[in-house]
């Protein structure tokens, strides 16, 4: 009776042994798994945080050395002193001495645009009166 006892018991064990060593290899492979993603995930994101932003810094020095090479051009006009004298000309109006300036006012241009119409008659009935006070001051202004 003992061989049966013996046998009986030496079976169950290592059956229950194979059994949770079934289970066992695929959760600790997927604890692994985990453990080292968690490892990696935090390098990974830096990594792709810090390309993005050194991409971004590139575009911006292309950018600011494209404004100091236009700085510079402007700088080297601005030495010129015709530029200059072409410049108070224009921005300023000034004029050397001995020469007379004249500003021409009320070209064809101006004649081209309609003329205003009456801007207080087109007011709906019934409008308050500050509406017309506005209406009349913008129209005066316009003349």
């Amino acid at each position: 009776m003992r061989r049966g006892r013996r046998s009986y018991s030496s079976h169950r064990r290592p059956s229950s042994r194979r059994r949770t060593g079934r289970n066992a290899r695929p959760l600790a492979l997927i604890a692994i798994i985990f453990v080292f993603t968690l490892t990696l995930a935090p390098p990974i994101k830096n990594y792709f945080t810090q390309r993005a932003q050194i991409n971004s810094l590139k575009s911006q020095v292309a950018t600011d050395r494209t404004a100091l090479d236009a700085a510079r051009a402007e700088l080297n006009l601005w030495r010129d002193p015709n530029y200059i004298k072409s410049q108070a000309r224009e921005r300023l109006h000034f004029v050397m001495p001995g020469e007379r300036q004249y500003i021409v006012t009320g070209t064809d241009i101006d004649k081209a645009e309609p003329q205003s119409t009456n801007v207080v008659s087109l007011l709906p009935e019934g409008a308050p009166w500050y509406t017309k006070l506005i209406a009349s001051v913008t129209e005066s202004g316009l003349k």
